[in-house]
This record gives structure tokens, sequence and C-alpha cells, in this order.
């Protein structure tokens, strides 16, 4: 399998997810500005879409989208535990969390990484992050280890990249402290570490 990155994008969930499964993998980062990857191949043949992550296989088939690429993974390696059986309650609270990562959190973090966007829009933008952080720590106040369930799954690999991103965008988690603590749990994770480390981010 290859995955194709860049740094820090939400394509790191992706990343985390492998190293979570300790299978063997490629990476090949994507200048998404030039549609290049590294190896000075025209990404576009390979995702038309132009946005990370994508996932190639050895079968040949390409998987695009994030949380379809965090499903796969999860299944290919169920061993892990990274998401509940098919048919389970517990199942589509995980999908329930990558849908609100994909369509509501990750989406109002989008116009904060444009350089075009006016200064009324960044502040809307982050308005509309803080209404999402507010939501996602009412879920933490319970003082849950993880954000579904009682272990490290798909959705706490998405969730952590995009809420890591308030460190680029100067949104400080003062006014968050469960998510600040739940945050830096996942950070320690050696899987994180690897994949970060591995991204030139840490």
């Amino acid at each position: 399998m290859k995955l194709y990155f860049k740094p820090g994008a939400c394509s790191l969930a992706s990343h985390i997810v492998l190293e979570e499964s300790g299978s063997s993998f490629e990476l090949e980062k994507v200048d998404t500005e030039t549609k290049l990857t590294e190896s000075n191949r025209n990404y576009l043949t390979i995702n038309p879409k132009g946005y990370v992550p994508a996932l190639e296989l050895t079968s040949g088939d390409t998987i695009t989208e994030g949380p379809a690429i965090l499903q796969f993974l999860a299944d290919k390696f169920s061993d892990k535990n990274l998401l509940p059986g098919t048919g389970t309650i517990e199942r589509t609270k995980v999908i329930e969390s990558l849908t609100y990562t994909s369509s509501e959190l990750h989406k109002a973090f989008s116009p904060l990484f444009k350089s075009d966007t006016s200064d009324e829009a960044q502040s809307r933008a982050k308005a509309s992050v803080a209404e999402k952080f507010d939501f996602i720590e009412q879920l933490l106040a319970d003082d849950r280890e993880f954000i579904v369930g009682g272990q490290f799954s798909i959705a706490d690999a998405y969730l952590f990249v995009v809420c890591n991103w308030s460190n680029f965008v100067g949104i400080t988690l003062n006014n968050w402290p469960k998510l600040e603590a739940y945050l830096s749990r996942i950070a320690q994770r050696t899987s994180v570490q690897r994949a970060m480390k591995s991204e030139g981010l840490i």
C-alpha cells in the first residue's frame, strides 16, 4: 500500500492508522498546489480530485476521501480493534464521529488555510470552529479517554488531526481544557508520534 499525503493535512489520520496497523506501507508526499508528487508524478492521474489523502492498493485500486480510507484500513486490520463490528451501535457511533469531524469540524477549518480569506471571513471561521469545540468539550466532560467507546479508534485519529490544526491558525485551547487534555493524550500514542515525526511535524 502507498499513502499519498501532505504533512499535517487530514491524510495524517490515515498515516496514524497505518502506523497502528503494524503493516508495511509506503508514503509519497504531494504538493497540492503544483499537483505533483515527490517522485514527480502528476497527482491528478492518481486522484483527479487533487487533494489528499489517496491510498493506492497492491491490487491497483485507489481509495480517496479520508473517512473511506480509515474505514477500509480498520476493516482490513480488524485485529487492531480500530472500528467495532458491522451492525453494532458502537460502530455506528464511530461513523457518526467521523462524519461530524469531516462535514462540520474539517469544513469549519477550511477557510483558515486559504490565503485569500478576508479578515471578516477568518473571524467567522474561528467562531464556527469554537462552536464545534464547545460541542466536543461537552462530549469529553465525563472524562472519557477516547471520543467514542473505551478504546482508541479511527474516530480519534481523525479528530486529533483536525483539532490539532488549532496550533497552526492561532486558536488557543484555553477555553476547552477537556479537549486540550484529550489531544495531549492522543499525541502521546506511539503511532501518532511516529507518523508526526515521519511527516516532519515534531
